[in-house]
């Protein structure tokens, strides 16, 4: 859970080193090395769009976080991001996409020096980055998720109902939950810190705590896992709005600034999978729900 808010919202935490997956592109077909001029060029009067459709492929950078992007054992580039862009960019005509694996702290970076051609790694979207990158809309929302006994006997719906109660909540040490509930007001004596996730579900299985938080897929896929009709997930948990700001992110595809064409038959492409269904069926894979889906917000309103 930590990884997973490290990874999209703000640092890196892997220590991984950068070093390319797959073969380098063939000689006389560095695109990376000329990606990036005006408009997108990726050479002489050529967009980014229109190279990587008549190579057939496009590198792409990611870093190596679970559900996001991620390289399995036998080395295939899998994730929800990766899922969706390739998705995507086959329905855009490019059929191969070659993983860069980078520290997500350098991603951007690799991004604008024409290591690879767009950020396939979840990240989150905020005015600070979109000063660096162009963002595609974002494909999927994670926030804080609450787990109670079935039929929410207490009626927690907010981590202010909890502080307004003498309901007793499990959170794994070291957890951001833990800054967050003490913000809200709920007090020291009400948090029980557990040492990981399932010692959580186990807690509010043994009746020691009333509720459990933890960020939205890794509360569901503790709640899969356990398997326990006595169980519930929160469905209308309201996000916690700390020092003014939800914590709710939107994490996105990432490309040049100057890839606006690009850019915008990303978006087209991203529209249909959501009004197909085909967006939550991917994310669905990887253990995010219906609660996880964007909606209607776009880049520009996160990026403003």
């Amino acid at each position: 859970m930590m990884m997973v808010l490290a990874a999209c919202g703000s640092g890196n935490g892997n220590n991984l080193p950068e070093t390319s997956t797959p073969p380098p592109p063939p000689p006389g077909n560095e695109a990376n090395e000329t990606n990036g001029g005006e408009n997108g060029e990726a050479g002489a009067g050529e967009s980014t769009l229109e190279k990587a459709r008549e190579q057939g492929y496009i590198n792409v950078g990611f870093a190596n976080e679970n559900p996001y992007a991620y390289q399995e054992a036998d080395g295939t580039l899998t994730g929800e991001a990766v899922e969706i862009a390739r998705v995507i960019l086959t329905n855009l005509g490019i059929e191969e996409m070659r993983g860069e694996l980078t520290e997500f702290g350098g991603l951007i970076g690799g991004l604008q020096a024409g290591r690879f051609d767009m950020i396939t790694a979840g990240m989150f979207i905020n005015p600070n980055r979109c000063a660096e990158v162009a963002f595609a809309n974002p494909e999927y929302s994670i926030g804080e998720a609450l787990a109670v006994k079935t039929g929410n006997p207490l009626g927690l719906n907010s981590y202010e109902d909890i502080a307004n109660s003498d309901a007793k909540v499990a959170v794994m040490t070291g957890a951001i939950e833990i800054e967050y509930l003490e913000k809200m007001g709920v007090a020291d004596e009400q948090i029980v810190v557990v040492p990981d996730q399932n010692a959580a579900v186990s807690a509010l299985q043994a009746d020691r705590v009333d509720a459990m938080a933890m960020t939205g897929p890794a509360l569901q896929s503790r709640l899969d896992a356990a398997g326990d009709d006595n169980l519930e997930r929160v469905a209308d948990f309201e996000q916690p709005v700390i020092d003014g700001e939800s914590v709710r992110g939107y994490g996105a595809s990432a490309f040049r600034q100057a890839d606006t064409e690009f850019v915008e038959a990303f978006n087209e492409e991203l529209e249909k999978m959501k009004e197909s269904g085909q967006l939550l069926e991917i994310l669905q894979e990887f253990g995010f729900t219906e609660e996880e889906l964007p909606g209607d917000m776009t880049a520009a309103e996160l990026c403003g």
